[in-house]
């Protein structure tokens, strides 16, 4: 007989990094566990531990060495190593760390790992202790011809380069210490199962997605309630939204040209979400329909606005995309420029470069997508495609799934 069947209670183990874009699409999913009965635990750096714990998980504490996450972006370098290096370096000072933390005087083994994309450390241990390991990854993922398409040109030049060597030739040493037989790239970008938390539209080439390992569950959204509410200024007749996420936000001349494109707009309402870096008084003087903010809540905002300015990150391209939401994307960086191709290319947004994103651009640019029905059609079409991904539940489902059945 069973001693439990496949979705009794078991101890799931989360890890990840102090980032808000990385701990943010996985805290439903946590939530959602712990609420079947399951025991999760979720390895973090102390900033994030908190907003862990709501979850119901149990934080298991490490400390990091990567930038935190209110870091100015220099802070990660300016080259392809100069990333990578970091999270290589932060993965080997970690793992004995985690080690500690789940096999000190108290063995605390889970039956199954879950893993954001950046945190290298979980699939070493849960190839250390036997378990099944689940990618829960954020943003987009391989497709079949990835690595000759994308990844072979990225790497041709850093990889022939002394350093570049250095590098690989650390990580391999690395993974070789732990028994652990895959090169970096496999190691770090083909994962054995994964769950990929981006609908399906946002996926570049998802016919090639390899749909036995990658599971698109869509966004996982829940209860924001907790991080306030907002309500819509009586009279206003649209409401913008402008936000740069959570690391890209010290603009404050992008700020100043969002004010003068919306702020004498008759009837318009700006929301203008600056960060922590900006100083409020770098905006000069501020029309009384404009609402400056370091924070915002966005999701809640965003089901009562009519335009979205964005820098096209993961979340905040998905959490468009579920409210219905027409969106300006000005990227910043990394995948944000494909994802705002992505967006243009649904016929729901405008990608309008940085360079480019004066007040006169954006103000024609908003005028022309708020008042187009056939924008307002596709976005609808989208958000009932993504409704039927499944989210959160589906997530908690296909986790359940994977969890392995004692035989006793």
């Amino acid at each position: 007989m069973t001693s439990r069947s496949r979705t009794a209670p078991a101890h799931i183990a989360m890890f990840s990094i102090a980032a808000h874009g990385h701990v943010n699409p996985s805290l439903e999913v946590i939530r959602e566990l712990v609420a079947r009965g399951h025991r999760v635990t979720y390895a973090i750096p102390p900033a994030f531990a908190e907003k862990v714990a709501e979850t119901g998980a149990e934080p298991k504490l490490w400390n990091s060495t990567l930038p935190g996450p209110d870091a100015d972006p220099s802070a990660w370098g300016s080259e392809l190593l100069d990333h990578v290096e970091i999270f290589l370096a932060d993965a080997m000072q970690a793992l004995p760390q985690l080690i500690e933390a789940y096999e000190g005087d108290e063995a605390d083994v889970p039956d199954l790992v879950l893993q954001d994309i950046t945190a290298y450390p979980a699939r070493v241990l849960a190839h250390r202790w036997g378990v099944p390991a689940i990618s829960l990854s954020p943003n987009l993922v391989a497709w079949e011809g990835y690595q000759e398409e994308v990844a072979e040109p990225l790497w041709a030049e850093p990889r022939s380069t002394g350093r570049g060597k250095a590098y690989y030739a650390r990580f391999q040493a690395w993974l070789e210490e732990y028994g652990v037989d895959l090169h970096p790239d496999s190691f770090a970008g083909r994962p054995d199962r994964s769950l990929v938390l981006i609908p399906r539209v946002l996926q570049p080439n998802a016919d090639r997605v390899d749909e036995t390992v990658y599971s698109f569950v869509g966004a996982c959204q829940g209860d924001r309630a907790a991080q306030g509410d907002w309500e819509r200024p009586a009279g206003a007749e649209k409401v913008v939204l402008v936000s740069l996420g959570s690391t890209f936000t010290n603009q404050p001349g992008f700020y100043r040209e969002c004010v003068r494109a919306f702020g004498d707009l008759p009837g318009w309402h700006l929301v203008l979400q600056i960060g922590q870096r900006v100083d409020p008084a770098a905006l000069g003087d501020v029309p009384a329909n404009v609402e400056v903010r370091s924070w915002v809540p966005q999701f809640a905002i965003l089901k009562q606005a009519d335009l979205f300015v964005t820098h096209a990150g993961a979340g905040g391209s998905q959490e468009g995309l579920a409210t219905a939401t027409p969106m300006i994307a000005v990227p910043q960086a990394v995948d944000q420029f494909g994802n705002a191709d992505i967006l243009q290319a649904l016929g729901v947004a405008r990608h309008v470069p940085s360079a480019d994103a004066t007040a006169e651009t954006l103000r024609s640019t908003a005028l022309a997508l708020v008042d187009d029905p056939e924008v307002a059609r596709r976005l609808k079409e989208i958000q009932a495609e993504m409704a039927k991904e499944g989210g959160t539940r589906r997530a908690a489902d296909l986790i359940e799934a994977e969890l392995p059945v004692e035989q006793g």
